[in-house]
């Protein structure tokens, strides 16, 4: 049994280890297009924005925590 945990956990850090991650976006840098769910419905994608609006994004760790 322990043998069979040991493999599962070596398989998972194997394969987090090889995955390839995107590179973290650093200030200046412009932001990766990208969509999400909209609260009214519909789906927003970033790129819709671009060179019409001034756009702020911001990232909660718990949803709706004030900052």
């Amino acid at each position: 049994m322990r043998r069979i945990v040991f493999l599962s956990v070596a398989v998972v850090a194997l394969l987090a280890l090889t995955m390839s991650y995107a590179a973290a976006v650093e200030v200046g840098d412009r932001a990766p297009d990208f969509e999400l769910p909209s609260t009214q419905g519909g789906m927003l994608k970033l790129g819709s924005f671009l060179g019409k609006k001034n756009l702020l994004i911001e990232f909660y760790v718990l949803e709706f925590t004030p900052t």
